[in-house]
């Protein structure tokens, strides 16, 4: 009776398949497309921080020589609280670059004067229509949607090419333990995946100054979506099919969970909670604004003060026009869009809440959001970015409505030094 041949040792086992790998000329061209794809999207995250960056810093400059040369022209505190503009801005964080999020389609950046806030909040630059056409390529979609496509192109003929050239049997035969092998291989090629995407983001990591604990979550986070996908491809490896019928399940699995679920629920998402539009707010505010001036100033008067009590016995409005009278105005149109403005955060925040738990049942969508939460751009960044600009109109407001009210002189040089600046978040790292 013929002995079993001995089933080599794990070591050996991993020797054997590892020489086998770097054998074949398919693998290195997969983990090569890895490694240039994931160069070319870091690549591409870190110019576009540079650039918002580098705009960042022109602006700062440019406000500041604006400022002063706004307040030397002017005569009292309503027409310096007019034409100064103060420039608030939310800066990249240091791991930006790995994903860009809500930064390519959400204001970053405004110029705000003491006018009605909402309308200067939701008024953005236009986006770019080709990233609104395909989004944009940084390493966050890379790695969602990318990466798994060069798995199963690697992994889908996993035993089926061994099938075809006649040496499965034979090798479960002699590995002892046929299921081990099988594992070892799919693993061993996706750490070559995993390896060549995790080398660009680890060299522009460092050279962005993005935190080592930053870093590290990442390559978990990527580490554990590439485990999945490499036991999907594994199992369905397993599958006694041909190579072209396995691939194609594999695909339209990836397009299920990669395309068709998030779309649908975008779509549900948007039916079950409707929202106004930051337009609508827009509208709202102008039309309020517009129409002060032709309602008598008392009423306007009277709705100011319901909020700011302080400001009663200097209410009264005896001239055509009066700076306080202006600036209250102002203030009133923004406490009419109120209920739109919360209406459009509190909508915001239950759809992306959802989007969240969607994301449980499409790991790409599910490792967009990871990454775009560690690098502080994802919707909740975006909404502290908008809170720290009504936090800071309101300072304006405090600093201003004294000097309106009470009819103070006007000193440029002391409004230059006293003025209120805006002082934006630091580098948002992993739990902050």
């Amino acid at each position: 009776m013929n002995a079993r041949p001995a089933a080599p040792g794990p070591w050996a086992a991993l020797q054997c398949e590892a020489g086998f790998a770097l054998r074949e000329r398919a693998v290195w061209a997969w983990w090569l497309v890895a490694l240039a794809l994931s160069a070319l999207a870091v690549a591409a995250g870190l110019a576009e921080v540079k650039q918002q960056r580098a705009t960042i810093a022109r602006l700062v400059q440019a406000d500041d020589a604006d400022r002063i040369q706004a307040l030397q022209s002017q005569k009292d505190w309503g027409s310096a609280a007019y034409h100064v503009f103060h420039l608030t801005y939310d800066p990249p964080s240091a791991f930006a670059f790995a994903a860009l999020g809500q930064r390519d389609h959400a204001a970053w950046k405004h110029r705000v004067r003491l006018l009605a806030l909402e309308g200067q909040i939701h008024e953005r630059d236009a986006g770019n229509p080709v990233l609104a056409l395909v989004g944009r390529f940084d390493f966050a979609f890379l790695a969602a949607f990318v990466l798994p496509l060069v798995l199963i192109a690697l992994l889908h003929d996993l035993r089926a090419a061994e099938r075809a050239a006649g040496r499965h049997d034979l090798l479960e035969a002699t590995a002892g333990d046929a299921a081990a092998l099988w594992r070892l291989r799919a693993l061993l090629r996706a750490c070559g995946v995993l390896a060549a995407a995790l080398l660009p983001l680890a060299v522009a990591g460092t050279l962005a100054g993005a935190g080592a604990a930053t870093v590290l979550a990442a390559c978990g986070l990527l580490a554990a979506y590439l485990v999945f996908w490499t036991a999907v491809c594994a199992a369905l490896a397993a599958w006694r099919q041909a190579a072209p019928v396995i691939l194609a399940t594999l695909l339209a699995l990836w397009i299920v969970l990669a395309v068709v679920v998030p779309a649908a629920a975008r779509l549900a998402i948007d039916r079950a909670i409707p929202l106004p539009s930051g337009a609508d707010i827009v509208m709202t505010q102008r039309e309020a604004v517009n129409d002060a001036w032709d309602l008598p100033k008392a009423a306007t008067m009277s709705a100011f003060v319901e909020r700011h009590p302080q400001w009663a016995a200097d209410a009264a409005v005896e001239r055509p026009f009066e700076w306080k009278w202006y600036y209250a105005f102002q203030q009133v149109g923004d406490q009419k869009t109120e209920p739109l403005s919360a209406a459009y955060r509190a909508g915001r925040l239950q759809r992306d809440r959802l989007a969240g738990r969607v994301a449980l049942v499409a790991p790409p969508a599910l490792l967009q959001r990871a990454f775009q939460a560690l690098a502080g751009t994802d919707l909740r960044a975006s909404l502290a970015y908008e809170d720290r600009v009504r936090a800071f109109h309101a300072a304006l407001r405090e600093f201003h409505y004294p000097r309106l009210f009470r009819g103070e002189s006007f000193d440029p040089a002391a409004a230059q030094a006293t003025l209120p600046r805006f002082v934006p978040a630091g580098d948002r790292q992993p739990g902050m």
